[in-house]
């Protein structure tokens, strides 16, 4: 059994979990302790212990350790991603991508780590003198989500780490093993006893316990827009510094200048990569009436050519559905789109030639933004498609949601590149590439429900890991 990590010592949870393979649930990828509320409370105790000598180490002594974290996971990323693979779901290519994507995030922390910057700033009365500093904000909870079971983990493990934060650390129940990888490598790399905990189980266990402790000062959190919403109240009964990336529901416009050679891969791989299973996926299509018809012909084409099936199988370009509850889920929002008016292609379940949750990706077709199916974010391989007739339409249809994560346009016109860039409720957006898929040094983040807080990711990190100190000095 895979034990959970507090104060420097691996520990038996109160029980375990089964680890099963989603493309093949007779497959145990193993055993994983899950942690108690009391097991919650010796790990921030510890972090609080282990902070001041963590926060006042050498930067070097920072940047050292997520560097050799970064080597290791580079040296690992073919077994790493084969194991990601087979608990969440996604193309050995893409978990052997995420594996390394990861590395990249602890080799960009690594530097930061050393260079962590203030400001002399000239005060406005004589022979003052001012410095405005960046000091840890403390003790920080991480709770992440499934879909991304390293790279997630090692955009807010990374940072907290290198600006000198001690952390509790909480993976998704569905997906622990890839975070326990991760745990051992910081642990061999010499973490010291305490900076950094793992504490795997249930949500309503171990993160609630997390969230509510008083010895935890900030709370970094990945997933649903519920939980999250839950978590921020919950936070602020304890004055507790919060930042949340939550849901998407991201349009990408395809303008009748659109270059369909580009349009169609960048919407194909936003909308179905990955399963669908993405904050970041294209699950809104928002298409000009003159390219219409041409462009759903194409996509629906290049959509039902995708082979869907074992993960690790090299021909495969879509795994399984993450669980049966995701997959009953996703089910239910296609019978709900055909329920609503929409013309549903593809979609169904597929029998795999071993027990999986195989799905079809699927095209609502005829959707409207009055559509349940078109509003509310599925997580799965499902897209509506809105017919509009200009870019004024495009850009309200787009706009008209209660989220704003990622955003998108397909076109030609430098004019709507920069008119869509300009008044898109996103806080990313794309031209001509897919919604999905970010770089790791910029920040990341969105507006309205899909984000609370600070960006994460790159040097805009540091906003939510410091807190920021200004001290007077008199020299006369």
């Amino acid at each position: 059994m895979k034990q959970n990590l507090v104060a420097g010592a691996w520990l038996d949870g109160l029980d375990a979990v089964e680890n099963r393979n989603p493309a093949d649930v007779s497959e145990v990828i193993g055993l994983y302790a899950r942690a108690s509320a009391d097991h919650v409370d010796q790990a921030a105790q510890a972090a609080r212990a282990a902070l001041p000598a963590w926060a006042g180490a050498s930067p070097q002594v920072r940047s050292d350790l997520l560097e050799a974290v970064a080597q290791e996971l580079l040296a690992r990323k073919d077994e790493i991603g084969r194991v990601l693979a087979r608990e969440e779901g996604k193309t050995l290519a893409e978990a052997i991508g995420e594996t390394a994507r990861a590395a990249q995030v602890f080799r960009f922390f690594a530097g930061e780590a050393i260079r962590v910057a203030g400001d002399a700033i000239a005060s406005v009365r004589p022979d003052v003198d001012v410095d405005v500093v960046r000091e840890p904000v403390g003790v920080v909870g991480l709770i992440t989500p499934w879909n991304f079971p390293i790279a997630i983990p090692a955009w807010k493990i990374a940072p907290a780490l290198a600006y000198g934060n001690t952390v509790v650390f909480k993976p998704a129940d569905l997906t622990p093993a890839s975070a326990h990888i991760l745990t051992q490598i910081i642990h061999n790399a010499g973490c010291p006893a305490g900076v950094f905990n793992l504490v795997m189980g249930q949500g309503s266990v171990v993160g609630n316990a997390i969230v509510s402790h008083p010895q935890v000062d900030a709370i970094s959190f990945t997933g649903s827009v519920p939980v999250g919403r839950g978590l921020a109240v919950q936070a602020a009964k304890g004055m507790k510094k919060v930042q949340l990336e939550m849901g998407g529901k991201n349009p990408i416009v395809v303008m009748d200048d659109a270059d369909l050679d580009i349009a169609v891969p960048a919407i194909l791989n936003g909308a179905f990569f990955s399963t669908g299973q993405r904050c970041t996926a294209s699950s809104r299509i928002i298409v000009q009436d003159g390219i219409h018809d041409a462009f759903v012909d194409r996509l629906t084409a290049e959509m039902l050519a995708l082979k869907v099936g074992n993960p690790l199988d090299p021909s495969v370009q879509i795994g399984p559905v993450v669980s049966e509850k995701q997959l009953n889920g996703n089910l239910g929002y296609v019978d709900l789109a055909k329920q609503e008016g929409a013309e549903v292609i593809g979609g169904q379940r597929i029998q795999g030639e071993t027990d999986g949750y195989f799905q079809a990706p699927a095209l609502f077709l005829n959707a409207t933004n009055a559509m349940r199916s078109t509003r509310e974010e599925i997580f799965g391989p499902c897209a509506s498609v809105i017919k509009v007739a200009d870019f004024d339409e495009a850009l309200a249809s787009a706009n008209d949601t209660e989220f704003g994560l990622s955003s998108g346009i397909c076109t030609s016109s430098l004019k709507y590149a920069r008119e869509f860039k300009r008044r898109s409720q996103a806080g990313m957006v794309m031209v001509n590439l897919p919604t999905a898929g970010v770089d790791y040094h910029v920040p990341f983040g969105g507006r309205k429900g899909s984000s609370h807080g600070s960006r994460e990711q790159g040097r805009y990190a540091a906003e939510f890991y410091t807190i920021v100190k200004t001290a007077y000095s008199f020299a006369g």
